[in-house]
């Protein structure tokens, strides 16, 4: 079997725009619910989700840096993504 075309194996713009996704939909659920008084459980689970994406970015922006140094601990195995 083929390997994927480099531009759908790539992982970074989808975990971008989810990230940017669960940060609209927490702003769009902060400003309604802050004009009514009261944040309830939407803003706060759209705010850990992109928080929870900004943190996975940063650790697969991590893994990807050890592969390209050669790290013996390192996630190896995306033809292409890893080198």
């Amino acid at each position: 079997m083929p390997p994927l075309p480099h531009r759908l194996a790539e992982p970074t713009p989808v975990v971008l725009v989810g990230t940017l996704l669960w940060f609209a939909a927490c702003a769009f659920f902060g400003i309604t619910e802050w004009m009514s008084g009261d944040l309830t459980i939407r803003f706060w689970t759209s705010l850990i989700g992109g928080l929870l994406g900004v943190a996975g970015y940063g650790v697969f922006r991590w893994q990807r840096s050890a592969s390209r140094r050669g790290s013996r601990g390192a996630w190896r195995g995306l033809s292409g993504l890893d080198g």
